[in-house]
């Protein structure tokens, strides 16, 4: 047989397709895989990261697939976003028009690859229908408070007149039309994850032996929890006649009551509401004045790199336990996101507060004393363990003792309370765009927002909007958001902004974990779904690892309180794949270093690219390109394909009739070969993912065939092999099989033979006092005195006429002969 690949690939491909090979069974009684890749983005094109993503899922569906289990491997399409609208612009293309028309072509694409993805589960993000089920169950978390709308401060883009994502910035300005950003208080939707946030913790126990450690360090240090106090600092009587008495305290956290002795200054958020009355009431001088303002346009993301700034705001507050005054300045250290968006400052014992102390020359109190006592003139912050001092009735004791003890002061005489904080916060989820899902609500000037009600779902987008770029257009079209209130009937105006496609991809993997039949009739079915959850192999990469898979395991824990699904964690197991690189880059259309799949595909086929993208890194490591190794696979493949015709058909009918014990040395060692390659499949695919090894193996076992003559080991490796390649290499294992095995190499998992592994013969090393002198080889059933007699034979000439004093046989390994020196 010669391999041609085109000819080979489109027999298979079409075959499956007419065949509808990888459909889930509806047998819910059956054992289950559920394999499942991050969904991508309809860009237009498929680029090597994709490739990598799907080839690694594809490996795993194929094999469960051949080890009898129900497999679900689904692909679908994260459609909604702001880079429709870009292209809608650009190209004068309505968004949908081009979203649908980058899907058609890229769903080709993947199938180009033979990627055995079910076709009945395909979905886009951007359908009616998942819309329709996704404002459902927007309104139930309404309803059940776990969706709220307030007035917040956002970015916002002046010309594109949009709120943006913190990482829709580029220094400080729009990512689409470069517009510096500003901040703006405006009312907009919010997501309660943090009332989930101590659940989002706790249950990263659940994924440590399956999920990469530093996925579930990054997932902790995001959520932030820390223990402290919770206090006021009072404001002086003048601060608060000069701020017209719009304030007279304002709350602190902090996490180390400890050096509260220690306060020689607070420090405010540039957004910390004091800040921004004095700011928007011009009660300090305009230079001051012009400064916080500066300082509340940068991000707080980007302040932490930022030499620290600030300025007195000319007020004072008081000190709670010793009713002394401390100056209140603002300072861009400090977040607003954080606690309170305020700080004590005890610049003896925090380094950050150390450095902004010395810039401004501010006072300095040690409180805290380790084992070489007060530090008369210090160049860095005291941090370390050690003892109270200057600190009335607390002096004497140990800082750790301490901190507990003056939480509970300050709980005795109600002048604080112990507190849990964290960094995470709520997530905004209102977009001022178009192409997103519709947010299912209406402002009714007598019932104020009202839910759309349930049967008048899905709120879906009008088609016939103009996309220029400036604003929202839902907010300009004539007629979509006038409406009737769903509560008094009255005029009303319905909700125009959409929601953050984050929240779209939050719970897609139980979409596909329903039916497609009962998706139509009632959304997440719970029977589907407690069949089919959790997923047990997700891929995707590691930029991900922070805020899609927060999200994620966030909505499946919400879903789960309001009846949808039992499952508690989303992904069972995670691998995080590697990025592809090409010049120590990653591959970007922007860096003009993009290597196009339809190319290799062209040129030689899917199944190189997919040998290539497995065997050329670990999958969690980078890749780089390399386009002789993608010649290497060609070549590999091809030799594997052709050297087939070495495979006779009295040999195929004599497989499982092998007598191991009557074949030569060379054919045991080349049987053991491909018993090999099984057992590193059946370890990669269920432990390691290290499929590179896998193929390795394969190789090494294709070429220690090359010097066989015996049929019967032929046909044995080549059912063997075939069938731990298919995940791998699918068309050319599907067609050499159904060539020789009629594809019944693919019916069942194969089991592997002890006998093979069982070895004729053992070496020994012979070592005299220790050194190595000699080799002896043995039956595994020799025994060791007939050990001992060869061993001394083979070493006599070390031993000679010396005194033996002792003599070790270490099993397996090695004699050990000692003599008198």
């Amino acid at each position: 047989m010669e391999y041609i690949s085109k000819n080979i690939e489109n027999k298979w491909q079409k075959f499956w397709d007419e065949n509808n090979s990888f459909e889930p069974s509806e047998d819910l009684t059956k054992d289950k895989k559920y394999i499942l890749s991050m969904f991508p983005y309809p860009s237009g094109r498929i680029h090597m990261g994709h490739v990598r993503n799907y080839c690694i899922g594809d490996a795993f569906a194929r094999h469960f697939r051949k080890n009898n289990f129900n497999v679900l491997h689904p692909i679908g399409w994260d459609s909604f976003g702001m880079p429709a609208e870009n292209a809608a612009i650009k190209n004068k293309l309505h968004p949908k028009k081009w979203t649908y028309e980058n899907i058609d072509y890229m769903r080709q694409e993947l199938r180009s690859l033979g990627l055995s993805f079910s076709k009945n589960q395909e979905f886009a993000t951007s359908d009616e229908l998942y819309t329709k089920w996704e404002q459902e169950f927007i309104i139930k978390m309404y309803e059940a408070g776990t969706i709220y709308r307030k007035s917040a401060t956002v970015n916002w883009c002046p010309h594109d007149q949009t709120v943006l994502a913190n990482e829709q910035l580029e220094d400080g300005c729009c990512w689409r039309c470069g517009t510096e950003v500003v901040q703006k208080e405006m009312p907009g939707y919010y997501v309660g994850i943090t009332k989930y946030a101590q659940t989002l913790l706790d249950d990263l126990k659940l994924l440590e032996n399956n999920w990469p450690s530093q996925v579930l360090t990054m997932q902790e240090n995001w959520i932030g929890r820390s223990e402290g106090l919770e206090f006021k600092f009072d404001l002086t009587k003048e601060s608060r006649a000069k701020i017209e008495r719009a304030f007279t305290k304002y709350f602190v956290f902090t996490t180390r009551p400890d050096t509260i002795y220690g306060v020689t200054y607070s420090a405010l958020a540039p957004e910390h509401p004091i800040v921004k009355y004095i700011v928007e009431k011009n009660l300090l001088p305009e230079k001051k004045i012009k400064a916080i303002k500066e300082m509340q346009k940068i991000q707080e993301r980007d302040r932490a790199v930022l030499e620290k700034e600030g300025i007195d705001l000319e007020i004072e507050a008081v000190h709670p336990l010793t009713g002394q005054t401390i100056p209140i300045w603002v300072a861009n250290f400090v977040l607003s996101s954080y606690g309170e968006g305020a700080v004590m400052a005890v610049p003896a014992h925090d380094q950050r507060d150390f450095e902004f102390a010395l810039k401004y020359k501010l006072p300095m109190k040690q409180v805290i004393v380790g084992k070489d006592g007060f530090i008369e003139k210090p160049t860095e912050a005291f941090v370390d363990e050690g003892t109270l001092i200057d600190s009335e009735s607390f002096s004497g004791l140990s800082n750790s003792d301490a901190k507990q003890a003056i939480i509970y002061h300050f709980e005795q005489n109600s002048l604080g309370i112990k507190k849990v904080n964290y960094k995470l916060r709520d997530w905004g989820v209102s977009r001022q765009r178009y192409w997103g899902a519709p947010i299912p609500f209406v402002h009714c000037p007598t019932c104020g927002l009202v839910p759309e009600k349930i049967e008048n779902l899905p709120i879906s987008l009008p088609e016939d909007v103009e996309i220029t770029g400036e604003g929202n257009p839902l907010d300009k079209h004539p007629t979509w958001k006038h409406c009737s209130c769903p509560k008094c009937g009255e005029n009303a105006l319905r909700e125009t902004d959409t929601l953050d496609t984050f929240v779209q991809s939050s719970w897609y993997f139980l979409r596909y974990a329903t039916n497609y039949k009962k998706w139509q009739k009632e959304g997440i079915s719970k029977e589907d779904s407690n069949y089919w959850m959790d997923v047990d192999q997700y891929i995707g990469g590691i930029e991900h690892a922070i805020l899609h898979l927060l999200y994620a395991r966030f909505f499946t824990k919400v879903l789960r309180d309001l009846g949808y699904t039992n499952s508690t964690e989303p992904f069972n197991r995670l691998l995080t794949q590697g990025m592809v690189l090409k010049d120590g880059a990653k591959m970007s259309k922007s860096k003009g270093n993009v290597v196009d799949p339809d190319m290799i595909i062209e040129k030689y086929g899917a199944d190189t690219a997919r040998l290539f993208i497995l065997f050329a890194a670990p999958p969690t490591k980078e890749l780089e390109w390399n386009d002789s190794a993608v010649e290497g696979a060609y070549k590999f493949i091809k030799r594997f394909y052709e050297r087939s015709n070495n495979v006779t058909k009295s040999g195929v009918e004599g497989i499982f009739k092998i007598d191991h014990s009557i074949l030569s040395k060379e054919e045991k060692e080349a049987r053991k070969k491909v018993y090999d390659a099984l057992v590193k499949s059946n370890e990669v695919l269920n432990k390691t993912y290290a499929f590179n090894t896998l193929i390795a193996s394969c190789m090494e076992a294709l070429n220690a065939l090359q010097t066989q003559k015996n049929e019967l080991i032929w046909a044995e490796a080549y059912y063997i092999l075939t069938n731990i390649l298919e995940p791998v290499i699918p068309h050319t294992c599907w067609e050499i099989s159904n060539e020789l095995f009629s594809l019944k190499n693919f019916e069942k998992s194969l089991e592997v033979k002890e006998e093979v592994f069982e070895k004729d013969s053992i070496i020994l090393a012979v070592t005299v006092n220790g050194k190595k002198r000699c080799e002896i080889e043995v039956s595994p059933t020799t025994t060791k005195e007939d050990i001992l007699i060869l061993a001394k034979q083979q070493a006599s000439k070390w031993i000679g006429e010396a005194e033996i004093l002792k003599e070790i046989v270490v099993p397996n390994k090695l004699v050990n002969i000692v003599i008198k020196a």
